[in-house]
């Protein structure tokens, strides 16, 4: 077949990132100013915790049916239900401005969080089907841009729209106005996923994305995929190491209000801005890493590095958390994001080289599962470990299990499927 690229691939990647990051936003705005909703609501902080880990316990069973769908019918089927999904919830939302409908608010947070599944194996599939291969890395770091950009917003914008206000209908008042323009965005969003988002270019963009199209579609088992991928030591080595850094993230983004305030009481903008922080060079250190993949090819080398950096980072912000330096936080902070959310896209790459020519919605879904799990487990033990212990024993807990992913991801042999077949058929 021929390799021509698209044109219309950067507007498919950047409306994709503009939904996932919509999404991204609605998982984390509760916790954000998780005091807040705790008094407005009249539940416990364990209760708006579990609005974010809802997030990751839908994803769990739900990735197998949602990854099969992907492989049967395609990258558009699943960008529409996505972007619907995400609308629907942001609309039920606005049904829960009444401190007794705190379960209204709880459906509206799990459509999205269905929605969610539709979303996040996507970005190295997006990537493979529409992009060349000196630009894959890139667009899939760009596909993962939106979402980490949705919960840097997640941690700037409600503090500033939902003040720590007494008055109960004051602070309905600016709970509605979120809700609304969440619900705007999405709806507007869905709508340009109808109108832009297409199947795959007239073309494809690479070598092994032709050999992959021109495969019978009836030589293709998804339960032998899977099983094909479970017997790959070096991507089930990934899967764990990815659940576990990016479980942390998870985790750490979830009880990130909670830390702060601890320490910094009457700082809930802050702390939201300190979450932003993360996001923000984290987003930097995502882009940065796909554009020196797609420049080297060195994921193995790239991957192990950016581990260790995102283990002393969260090192040297758990021994500064208490300092009562809030600049030193915000700098600490910052480190920390730049490795341990740049580390994401890595993840998603990685696993596509080491299992080519496997679905890239299956592997990234396997590896989303793993981060689900690990975020869920650990929140809920940090959650725990804080309340009992202090919040340098939670941080310390994470901490243990950096090291212990730091170790694993030295045993991955960088086994690039995806290069060598690009290689051999350039070569013939």
């Amino acid at each position: 077949a021929e390799v021509r690229l698209s044109r219309r691939r950067w507007a498919v990647v950047l409306l994709f990132s503009s939904y996932s990051l919509c999404n991204a936003f609605q998982w984390i705005q509760y916790g954000s100013v998780n005091n807040v909703f705790v008094r407005f609501y009249g539940v416990s902080t364990f209760a708006i915790d579990w609005l974010s880990m809802c997030y990751m316990l839908t994803y769990i069973p739900l990735l197998f049916p949602v990854a099969w769908l992907l492989d049967k019918h395609g990258l558009r089927p699943i960008a529409l239900a996505g972007s619907a999904l995400n609308g629907l919830g942001a609309w039920v939302k606005l049904g829960s401005l009444k401190p007794h409908l705190f379960a209204v608010t709880v459906l509206g947070q799990v459509v999205c969080s269905v929605a969610q599944v539709f979303i996040l194996g996507m970005p190295s599939r997006i990537a493979s089907v529409w992009f060349g291969p000196r630009e894959v890395s890139t667009a899939c770091s760009l596909a993962v841009f939106g979402n980490q950009l949705g919960i840097a917003l997640g941690f700037l914008v409600p503090p500033v729209l939902v003040p720590n206000v007494e008055d109960e209908e004051k602070l309905a008042y600016h709970i509605s106005i979120m809700f609304f323009m969440t619900a705007g965005v999405a709806t507007a969003l869905f709508i340009l996923v109808v109108i832009v988002f297409k199947e795959k270019p007239p073309h494809p963009p690479s070598h092994a994305q032709a050999l992959i199209q021109s495969r019978p579609p009836e030589e293709y088992s998804y339960v032998r995929s899977i099983l094909r991928l479970l017997r790959n030591t070096n991507f089930m080595l990934l899967m764990v190491t990815y659940g576990l850094n990016t479980g942390c993230f998870y985790s750490l983004s979830t009880l990130l209000n909670r830390m702060v305030i601890q320490h910094y009481p009457g700082e809930e903008v802050n702390a939201g801005r300190i979450g932003l922080t993360i996001v923000l060079s984290g987003m930097f250190g995502a882009l940065i890493s796909g554009i020196w993949l797609d420049r080297t090819k060195t994921y193995k080398q790239t991957t192990v590095v950016v581990y260790i950096m995102s283990l002393v980072g969260m090192v040297v912000y758990t021994f500064t958390l208490s300092l009562g330096l809030l600049w030193v936080l915000f700098v600490t902070a910052g480190a920390l994001g730049f490795f341990m959310t740049g580390y994401l896209p890595l993840g998603f790459e990685f696993a596509a080289e080491l299992t080519y020519p496997e679905s890239e919605g299956t592997s990234s879904g396997l590896i989303n599962v793993s981060a689900q799990i690990f975020g869920i487990a650990f929140t809920i033990s940090q959650g725990q470990i804080m309340d009992h212990f202090g919040t340098k024993a939670g941080n310390l807990f994470l901490c243990s299990f950096l090291f212990l992913g730091t170790i694993m991801t030295a045993f991955i042999k960088a086994d690039l499927r995806r290069q060598q077949a690009n290689l051999e058929s350039e070569q013939t």
